[in-house]
């Protein structure tokens, strides 16, 4: 997978918005302006990072070496994925969907 796919499947959600965080050398996507993906790179290759449960993040990154704690975020909801790894497109696919309903399951209970 690559940043450009990644890119074009996460604004494909309602609500997304793209921007740049200049700091981090990163792309967020948001929806109505909650953070659910970050892509960029990290160690020179190409990553997202995602939100989950602390129990998810946990067994992922238990489960797949290509899954890390992300560096800039809150260690036990976010992870990092490599883009060039061992993981399939499917399982990013599934883990950016996992990310978007999380925000947005949040973002409609304070409603």
């Amino acid at each position: 997978m690559n940043h450009s796919d990644l890119l074009t499947y996460c604004m494909s959600k309602p609500g997304a918005e793209q921007s740049v965080h200049s700091d981090w050398k990163a792309t967020q996507i948001k929806s109505n302006g909650v953070l659910f993906a970050m892509v960029h790179e990290v160690k020179g290759r190409p990553a997202v990072s995602l939100k989950s449960t602390p129990a998810l993040a946990e067994l992922l990154r238990e489960e797949h070496s290509d899954i890390i704690p992300s560096e800039h975020l809150n260690k036990s909801h976010w992870s990092t994925l490599f883009l060039d790894g061992s993981l399939k497109d499917s399982q990013i696919y599934y883990l950016v969907d996992a990310s978007f309903q999380q925000v947005d399951a949040a973002r409609q209970a304070a409603l």
